[in-house]
């Protein structure tokens, strides 16, 4: 996974403090254990949860807060409570996505007391979570959440779209199983713009499989180059 410098070294400290709770329990002090992640769709939010997961051989619970709000309406609340139920019960990392479903600070639906009912529950969870679990709260829209929210969290990390250089290890990677020794990567990072990680890997294999389906196991700076294009313009219309 291609993420900046600063969202690993915090994720890295993320996972130093729960593999060493034990340490700082002894002494007073918790770990790191309530997340909130911001940042555009696409940039690996809901793939740093499941590093972490994997990373410390715990299973990963994943509760989409938009859609239990509008299958649940009027339920929402207790439904969440049977998460959390078991949340006291099993060490895992509950990430909880689409959190601004919940934490906006101003409503437009006319749903405003249901959506401060479930609020006020996941806060309630966040305070009695067991800190050797993770809570990982993850938003699109950090703009729009209620700030008193923020320092309800431990750490929040900021995700963004690569840069230009990211970028290219994002299709590197990606790409490994393919001949791209003529691939001009150079020529490529002026084609990247601001696609996410999520963006570049399918633009990746898009221009792999044409390459496969095609009996060819090399790829041209051509096809990665249009395959690229071809993303940004039907993100931009």
């Amino acid at each position: 996974m291609t993420l900046a410098e600063s969202v690993r070294t915090q994720l890295e400290r993320v996972l130093h403090e729960q593999r060493q709770r034990e340490r700082l329990e002894s002494h007073g002090f918790a770990p790191i254990s309530r997340l909130l992640l911001v940042g555009p769709p696409g940039t690996g939010k809901s793939m740093s949860a499941a590093m972490l997961a994997r990373e410390l051989s715990l299973p990963l619970f994943t509760v989409r807060l938009d859609g239990l709000i509008s299958r649940f309406m009027g339920q929402t609340a207790s439904k969440l409570r049977l998460v959390f139920d078991a949340a006291a019960r099993n060490r895992a990392v509950y990430l909880f996505d689409e959190f601004d479903a919940i934490g906006a600070e101003r409503r437009i639906e006319g749903d405003v007391g249901e959506a401060r009912r479930i609020l006020n529950s996941f806060l309630l969870f966040l305070d009695e979570a067991r800190p050797e679990s993770l809570v990982v709260a993850a938003t699109n829209h950090a703009a729009i959440l209620d700030g008193a929210l923020f320092r309800r969290f431990d750490a929040v990390i900021t995700y963004d779209v690569p840069s230009a250089e990211q970028a290219i290890e994002v299709l590197r990677r990606r790409l490994t199983s393919m001949n791209t020794a003529e691939v001009d990567w150079d020529d490529l990072m002026g084609h990247v713009g601001d696609l996410s990680h999520a963006e570049l890997v399918r633009a990746g294999e898009i221009a792999a499989k044409d390459a496969i389906l095609a009996g060819d196991d090399s790829l041209s700076t051509l096809a990665l180059r249009s395959a690229l294009d071809a993303r940004r313009a039907a993100r931009h219309g």
